[in-house]
């Protein structure tokens, strides 16, 4: 009877982890998404631009401009508007403590992963992006609209519970136990010989965002192993290296958080004010390809 019991747990566990395993992932297919587009408990975010939003849309997508989520402090740096404007902008989109947000963008996860990062920052536990976003959904002939979504207003409720900050600063970005990964261009990494303030922060080795994504096959995040090989040859090998992500005003860098998180990676931070607040001190910079 016991081992009769043992059996059937096993066979039940082998069908519903996976399932369960689909749904928490941060990293959703088109799929999926489809076949839970009507789940009330799901809260899909399109973070497109707004004429493209307004053309077409998946069914049942809010929209969220990504310009909501950053603010200029006075020496212009882009910054976070701060967990408390964030959690405001949670409740009117309709968002709860166990929503399950789900979101994409048409920039193979540029504008999307800003949003992730905001909501990892809470200790929100369940939150998506969806591979490919809106190019891909387009590329499979899966239904679009044009209506608009209003939603309903809801209390977002903060979780006191105290978790690793996701945040790098000024003062963290030099620890020597962390890397280092510039994700802007090559150019920009490399720095202009006749510009004083550029170039790249001693010590960061050069990962650009963008090599992230497979542009020919639907804007999708490229394979696992080909990510994670790159990576080894940076010298980072082990997926409990702390890992700290900068570029120009932390846009492009969320983008490679996710990337990073979505491998695997459980110790990344974002340098949010990144170079526009690095080039305004008299910190050194290094040029070329050199970290």
């Amino acid at each position: 009877m016991k081992n009769k019991l043992l059996l059937t747990l096993g066979i039940l566990a082998f069908f519903i982890i996976p399932a369960a395993a689909q749904a928490s992932s941060l990293l959703v297919e088109t799929q999926w998404l489809e076949k839970h587009l009507n789940n009330k408990n799901m809260v899909l975010i399109d973070m497109s631009d707004n004429m493209q939003y307004q053309r077409f849309h998946i069914p049942g997508a809010i929209h969220l401009p990504y310009s909501i989520l950053n603010k200029r402090s006075k020496k212009g740096v882009s910054l976070s508007i701060g967990s408390k404007q964030i959690i405001h902008f949670l409740g009117l989109l309709g968002i709860k403590r166990d929503s399950h947000v789900v979101i994409y963008d048409d920039t193979g996860g540029l504008n999307a992963a800003r949003l992730l990062w905001e909501l990892q920052s809470l200790n929100h536990k369940q939150v998506s992006i969806l591979n490919g976003g809106l190019v891909q959904w387009i590329l499979e002939g899966r239904k679009v609209t044009a209506k608009p979504v209003e939603p309903t207003e809801v209390k977002y409720l903060m979780d006191n519970t105290t978790t690793p900050s996701l945040l790098a600063t000024l003062d963290t970005i030099n620890h020597k136990n962390s890397i280092l990964l510039d994700v802007r261009s090559r150019e920009e990494y490399l720095g202009h010989p006749r510009q004083k303030r550029s170039g790249h922060i001693p010590q960061a080795k050069w990962w650009s965002w963008d090599q992230s994504v497979d542009f020919e096959n639907g804007f999708k995040r490229k394979k696992a192993a080909e990510l994670i090989d790159s990576l080894k040859q940076l010298g980072i090998t082990s997926k409990k290296q702390p890992i700290i992500v900068y570029c120009q005003s932390g846009h492009r860098a969320a983008q490679s958080y996710f990337t990073l998180k979505s491998l695997g990676f459980n110790n990344v931070q974002l340098y949010d004010a990144s170079m526009a607040e690095y080039q305004q001190t008299p910190l050194p910079l290094n040029k070329g390809l050199n970290p």
